[in-house]
């Protein structure tokens, strides 16, 4: 071989090799690409899924409604516990099981779609497409503070955790127990000499961490962190001082119960919105909770006893209680759209896949 033919030979080696290289640096590009067109699939998928499913609880932007936790801090959280907890809920919290396998309606991909949009911290996106569905929730019922009251309770010993405790009872606890703490329909007086002489800070401390068994109050733990349950508890320990110097905050006003077309309407929109994720479109039912659009169901349930499952859950099956967070209107209103669903309601509910 000639030395002319060695360099040719060298050059054209060399020259293949380059090739392949760039073929390779290409294939990792799109792979890289197609990687990233998959991931930003699922995370569009896992909005819409998040909207559907999630929203009523959790809130449009993560944050968490009432007693039900915020979910801004998943995106750390280990990939394989988030797509658990989803799949097979939560024992003893109203975190139902979602996984088909598990009795839910989603599939794995999609409970994979979900997790990859939790972990993406998307949130600003997430309440955009929320509200582009009109799935936003509506606000929680809260009493107004009027400044002039929390600088009355800043200046009594241990008033900056008193007003923080009043506070936080005002976003929080009023709708179920009152205003000023007088209890209501769906849970107990919290303002009485008589619970100040029966329970102790650590007992009211417990109740706030676990709940009550059998009842509406819920473990508030994940929406309040150590020193806002210690503010709560000094505020409910402490009630008396502020009956003294004549605290009281503003009773929450409801709209007038109205059963009008027009409220029907708005029940059918707050159904869509925030019951058919469990009990299926048009209220059929579902493999997490049965149908209410049948003869049996509508004829023997009187309408108070729909507003009080509305208002006060049902105890042990994931069933919320809405009272904390919807007004009497609201629930007459939904109560007024299964009514209106009577007229052609099959006499047993469907029987589900």
């Amino acid at each position: 071989m000639t030395r002319q033919t060695m360099w040719i030979a060298l050059i054209g080696t060399l020259m293949i090799s380059a090739a392949f290289s760039i073929a390779l640096a290409r294939e990792s590009d799109r792979q890289a690409d197609a990687a990233a067109e998959l991931q930003a699939a699922m995370v569009t998928e896992g909005t819409d899924l998040y909207a559907v499913n999630c929203v009523a609880c959790h809130g449009a932007s993560g944050e968490g409604i009432a007693a039900y936790p915020p979910l801004t801090a998943v995106v750390g959280m280990d990939e394989r516990t988030i797509f658990n907890t989803v799949e097979r809920g939560r024992y003893n919290t109203a975190m139902a099981a979602f996984g088909v396998e598990e009795g839910g309606t989603l599939t794995a991909m999609q409970i994979e779609s979900l997790v990859a949009m939790l972990r993406a911290d998307t949130w600003d996106t997430v309440a955009t497409r929320v509200a582009e569905l009109d799935l936003t929730p509506p606000k929680i019922v809260v009493a107004e503070i009027p400044a002039e009251t929390l600088a009355m309770v800043q200046v009594l010993p241990n008033g900056d955790v008193l007003a923080e405790g009043l506070t936080i009872y005002a976003e929080n606890c009023a709708a179920c127990h009152g205003a000023n703490g007088e209890g209501s329909t769906l849970a107990p007086a919290l303002n009485t000499d008589e619970l100040r002489m029966r329970l102790s800070d650590a007992d009211i401390a417990r109740i706030i961490q676990e709940g009550v068994p059998g009842t509406l109050m819920a473990s508030w733990t994940s929406a309040l962190d150590v020193n806002q349950q210690q503010a709560v508890v000094a505020l409910i320990s402490g009630w008396g001082e502020l009956n003294t110097i004549g605290v009281n905050l503003p009773v929450i006003e409801t709209a007038p119960l109205d059963t009008s077309p027009e409220a029907t309407a708005k029940g059918q929109q707050l159904f869509n919105l925030l019951c058919t994720q469990c009990h299926g479109i048009d209220g059929y039912g579902s493999a997490i909770a049965p149908a209410l659009n049948n003869q049996t169901f509508l004829n023997q349930t009187p309408d108070a006893a729909i507003q009080q499952i509305i208002a006060g859950g049902v105890t042990g099956t994931n069933m919320p209680a809405w009272g904390g967070y919807l007004t009497d209107a609201d629930i007459a209103a939904i109560t007024a759209y299964l009514r209106s669903l009577a007229p052609t309601a099959p006499i047993v509910a469907p029987a589900q896949p």
